[in-house]
């Protein structure tokens, strides 16, 4: 039950950064749809490329994943759910500290940007792991299962 739980935590959390440039696609029957798809200055271009785990274990079956394919595929969700815990507890402690930092009438200005450095770090680490998660799991994936995958995506 704890496996099922972590493994559905480790899909929301993972699939946030790339299922927000899906979910802003118009749909179908919008005056937008039928315009030829260029995406807005500031779409994730990511989300166009890689594919949401969520996406990926909804479809398993039609995606004919192998049992190799779906342990691997737990195996990076567990570590970066909890390698993402860690961070997140990282950033929010770092984001206290600056704040605390900014409350000043007089604001130190180099130890403010210490902490804003550190809050930055966390911010980064985070995508890193989630971009880094993205592709290990692309990459396990044959070519036609990411086509199935594409498919899949453009048609909801």
């Amino acid at each position: 039950m704890k496996t099922r739980i972590g493994i559905m935590i480790a899909l929301v959390v993972a699939s946030a950064l790339l299922t927000v440039a899906i979910a802003q696609q118009p749909s179908p029957g919008s005056p937008q749809a039928a315009q030829p798809r260029t995406p807005p200055p500031n779409m994730d271009p990511m989300g166009e490329v890689m594919f949401a785990p969520d996406l990926i274990m909804r479809h398993g079956r039609e995606l004919g994943l192998t049992d190799e394919q779906k342990s691997f595929m737990r195996g990076e969700i567990q570590k970066t759910t909890t390698r993402f815990n860690e961070l997140q507890w990282q950033l929010q402690d770092a984001m206290e500290a600056l704040a605390e930092t900014m409350k000043s009438n007089t604001v130190n200005e180099q130890q403010a940007l210490l902490q804003l450095d550190k809050v930055l770090d966390a911010e980064r680490e985070i995508k890193r792991l989630h971009i880094g998660m993205a592709i290990r799991i692309k990459n396990q994936l044959t070519p036609e299962q990411q086509a199935k995958l594409h498919a899949l995506r453009m048609a909801s």
